[in-house]
């Protein structure tokens, strides 16, 4: 996702900021349950929905309050995400 400047109907991941910044973002969403979880790997937010284009959807506006409440927010760059298994054993 690419925030940039627009009004109304932004595609999602796109974020009006006061700055004018364009913040390029990664997400990932799966299925849990009867929900979508849609994750910005880059920042600590989340969110869910229905569908997975209303996951997406709140997930925009969940970062559109992180991003208005935040000063200085820490991005962490994410190039290339895998997703592996792990077996773990535990009592």
């Amino acid at each position: 996702m690419v925030y940039t400047p627009q009004t109304g109907g932004r595609p999602f991941g796109t974020l009006c900021m006061s700055s004018m910044r364009k913040i390029a973002l990664k997400n990932v969403v799966w299925k849990e349950g009867k929900h979508y979880v849609s994750q910005c790997l880059n920042v600590d937010v989340s969110s869910f929905g229905k569908t997975k284009k209303e996951a997406l959807k709140k997930l925009d506006e969940a970062l559109g309050l992180y991003f208005d409440d935040v000063k200085a927010p820490k991005i962490s760059k994410v190039d290339h995400p895998e997703i592996f298994s792990l077996r773990l054993r535990h009592a």
